[in-house]
């Protein structure tokens, strides 16, 4: 069974880090998704797809993989730059802001 050990990037829609500093197992989709005639959902009779494992190092989800027998993709991490911001959120709401506020 086949498997990948990544490390997910937060996505544009998120300030903080939260969740990007696991290392995730997911195991790859073994069959194909079928679209179901009545009502049009898709749906797969693969339930190893669903399982989403996290690990706090890479080598921990590696050896996971490793007594379980797996055959895994090891894919490197996207950082991206976090978002400090000097002041914080309270920035938004100085009294001694330079310009106008509008919102």
């Amino acid at each position: 069974m086949r498997a990948r050990i990544y490390q997910p990037a937060r996505n544009a829609m998120q300030s903080g880090m939260g969740k990007t500093r696991d290392w995730v197992l997911e195991f790859v989709q073994a069959e194909a998704r079928e679209i179901d005639p009545l009502m049009g959902w898709t749906s797969s009779g693969d339930t190893q797809r669903q399982v989403r494992l996290r690990f706090a190092t890479r080598e921990a989800a590696e050896d996971y993989a490793r007594s379980k027998g797996l055959e895994v993709d090891v894919i490197g991490a996207n950082t991206r730059a976090p978002n400090i911001r000097p002041a914080g959120y309270g920035e938004n709401f100085a009294t001694n802001r330079r310009g106008a506020w509008t919102h």
